[in-house]
């Protein structure tokens, strides 16, 4: 398997769970500040032009719950999704579906308003609105949805690299992470797996 993948994107999730799993497999880096996810080489991988995409033997895969779902499904010694049980797998694929289609939405109306609109005040509305909108999102996820030690609870799984790789953000985006001390405390957690450790260092390390 090959990764696709670009410093401080969502992709560092599926970098973390792949590490996680002790799967074989490469990372391929895509240089956002040249815009190589639009040429031609990375559009016959992903047409959509973004990351992470991993290829497979089957063929290629985008979205990051379905990459983090493929790799726990894939790997089931790793215990990284409730797998036997379908309702708790369920809830960990409801979670990461809030953190792919509302938490880095709201996210990214800070840097890539101009997706949803042409006029630049709109644009300009948006980014003013992101502290808010990506906080009140983490402020449900705190309140509602994080069951403790880890999102789902006493068991680490695929949420966990997923709502920490987002959770890094905040502070760009204008939120407090101290009053997310749920969070706050996971992501301390996080940065001392090995897995994690490992998958930053490659992704972070400069280009020579």
């Amino acid at each position: 398997m090959n990764l696709f993948y670009a410093p401080h994107t969502s992709a560092l999730a599926s970098h973390i769970a792949l590490e996680e799993a002790g799967a074989d497999y490469t990372v391929t880096r895509i240089d956002f500040g040249s815009e190589e996810q639009r040429k031609p080489d990375y559009l016959a991988i992903n047409p959509n032009g973004r990351v992470p995409a991993l290829v497979t033997d089957r063929g290629v895969l985008t979205e990051t719950p379905a990459i983090l779902a493929f790799i726990a499904q894939s790997f089931p010694d790793a215990n990284l999704a409730p797998l036997d049980d379908s309702f708790a797998f369920a809830r960990v694929q409801s979670f990461n579906s809030y953190l792919c289609s509302t938490a880095h939405i709201a996210h990214a109306h800070r840097m890539r308003g101009y997706r949803w609109a042409d006029d630049q005040a709109a644009i300009e509305a948006m980014r003013k609105k992101v502290p808010q909108s990506v906080g009140d999102c983490f402020s449900l996820i705190e309140r509602e949805m994080f069951a403790g030690p880890w999102v789902m609870g006493d068991t680490y799984t695929i949420s966990d690299p997923y709502l920490f790789t987002l959770s890094q953000w905040l502070e760009a985006d204008g939120v407090d992470i101290r009053r997310l001390p749920k969070i706050e405390d996971h992501r301390r957690r996080m940065l001392q797996r090995p897995a994690v450790a490992k998958a930053i260092a490659v992704e972070t390390q400069p280009v020579l």
